[in-house]
């Protein structure tokens, strides 16, 4: 039996992240895949790439991971960006887009966004013409195999849906969860005799208080969109003084 953790959307919350770590081990899954946004939005950059780094078997590029290395440039981008040295943001810069593996023959894909884009987003309610694109090749990004099933992160929300016989799996946010305030994940398990899979959401309680005293200690731009993201569950626009939003 192949078990596998998967996590995105850390988003520089540390006290999720160590929550969330402490539950795989509990649980004695030992390989832990990251499908990217290890930070923006929260205080701790430096510590939760650290811990990718070091805990990660496999690890792809988030949008926020793109623009903290230098796709744009918005204070949101800026200040993690202080925070992380060159060797960092080289990390970051040289992720990959996605990741195919056959499991008994089945294809699995593992993208962040989508397959079309890291600023690409694919909704529950997208049609099913564009679900069923996002199991096509797209040799652009690196994905090159007919995906037999898709699973992605970004949109911060967990997603269980059969597109027509393939699944379709959003593991949610460990780090910025918006269908929720408590941290998700997911597990996975392959039988490596058969196609065969099954598929467990987690749910935890973390120390909320822990990472908004450091929040409210960092100096980060947006903190009380932050905190209120943390306390509700609800997505905050932020704006800056030039008033560009952030998504």
């Amino acid at each position: 039996m192949i078990r596998l953790a998967i996590l995105a959307d850390l988003h520089a919350n540390l006290a999720a992240t160590l929550a969330v770590h402490a539950d795989i081990q509990r649980r004695g899954v030992t390989e832990i895949w990251v499908l990217g946004d290890l930070v923006g939005k929260g205080p701790r950059p430096k510590e939760v790439l650290d811990w990718t780094r070091e805990h990660a078997a496999r690890v792809i590029q988030g949008n926020w991971d793109a623009r903290v290395a230098g796709a744009t440039h918005r204070p949101q981008d800026l200040w993690p960006r202080s925070k992380l040295s060159v060797d960092d943001l080289a990390y970051l810069s040289g992720l990959p887009y996605g990741i195919e593996e056959s499991f008994a023959g089945a294809w699995w894909r593992f993208v962040h966004a989508s397959s079309h884009g890291l600023f690409h987003r694919l909704y529950p309610h997208s049609s099913l013409p564009e679900q069923l694109r996002a199991f096509e090749p797209n040799p652009q990004y690196g994905l090159h195999q007919h995906a037999d099933a898709l699973v992605y992160a970004d949109t911060h929300e967990t997603l269980m849906l059969d597109v027509e016989g393939r699944p379709l799996l959003n593991c949610g946010s460990v780090g910025n969860p918006l269908d929720s305030t408590l941290p998700s994940y997911l597990i996975l398990e392959f039988d490596e005799r058969t196609p065969n899979h099954s598929a467990t959401y987690v749910r935890l309680i973390y120390d909320r208080d822990e990472e908004i005293s450091a929040a409210e200690a960092s100096g980060m731009p947006f903190t009380k969109e932050y905190i209120a993201e943390l306390l509700t569950g609800a997505y905050q626009k932020r704006r800056a003084r030039t008033g560009e939003s952030a998504s």
